[in-house]
């Protein structure tokens, strides 16, 4: 019985972090991410038809008894088919490109922002930057060593230093480096912005629930470039705790 909860209760948690032999994409939390996934379904959808039509045709040359009757015949024109192959893969772009052009200008969302963070790579580790109800903020945030893990965490995802943040509320993301290249990625969020050194660069969230998130640093910065995770959480700003930072060693 017990067995068969831990699987129910498995079966319906959102996928926020990686799991073992994972082939599918983790839960979204942001509608940027649903539109990904859209996009990825139709594609992979239209590839199955282009497939099965090509299969369906050489099926039909290898079996079909017509074309080895005359070992003469050639082919040398067909307008109708002429018109098929120039047609349809043009009608496939146009259904492939208009949502890709609406997934790239919704990435570049320039809503007015409620919140905004700075989020600086070191080697090895992130450190946040942000203002918030007229007070500074700042911290690092590096990964936990294996003595400081608690019961449920996850190995080489936690830090010491979570950030908190609020759901449903516009965020500005404005991500540097202090050294050399990095990535600042979370899978759920479908986000991947570089850390540039002397370089800004700006993304945009709007999480639609809570939940507590993990990425990692996704440009290889050195010899400790995987041991520089990310952990967000995001609340409910009337939930009365402090968004603002928090330690887990705590």
């Amino acid at each position: 019985m017990n067995y068969f909860l831990s699987f129910i209760f498995n079966f319906l948690a959102l996928c926020d972090a990686p799991e073992a032999y994972q082939m599918v994409i983790q839960d979204p939390a942001t509608e940027v991410l649903e539109w990904m996934i859209d996009l990825y379904d139709l594609i992979c959808f239209e590839l199955i038809i282009i497939i099965s039509i090509i299969f369906v045709l050489l099926l039909d040359i290898i079996f079909n008894p017509i074309h080895h009757s005359n070992p003469e015949r050639t082919f040398s024109h067909s307008t109708q088919l002429e018109v098929f192959w120039t047609i349809v893969p043009a009608l496939l772009l146009v259904t492939i490109a208009y949502p890709s052009f609406s997934l790239l200008y919704a990435l570049d969302d320039l809503t007015v922002p409620a919140l905004t963070i700075k989020i600086i790579g070191h080697q090895w580790y992130w450190s946040y930057e942000y203002t918030v109800k007229n007070s500074d903020v700042a911290f690092d945030s590096y990964i936990l060593n294996p003595s400081e893990y608690g019961a449920g965490q996850l190995r080489l995802l936690e830090t010491d230093n979570r950030l908190y943040l609020p759901v449903r509320t516009h965020i500005r993301l404005l991500i540097t480096s202090a050294d050399v290249l990095h990535s600042w990625t979370i899978p759920s969020f479908g986000i991947k912005v570089d850390a540039c050194p002397g370089r800004l660069n700006q993304a945009s969230l709007f999480i639609k629930r809570p939940g507590l998130y993990f990425g990692q640093c996704s440009e290889i910065c050195g010899i400790n470039h995987g041991f520089m995770p990310i952990t967000l959480f995001f609340q409910r700003e009337e939930a009365g705790g402090l968004w603002v930072s928090y330690s887990s060693k705590k």
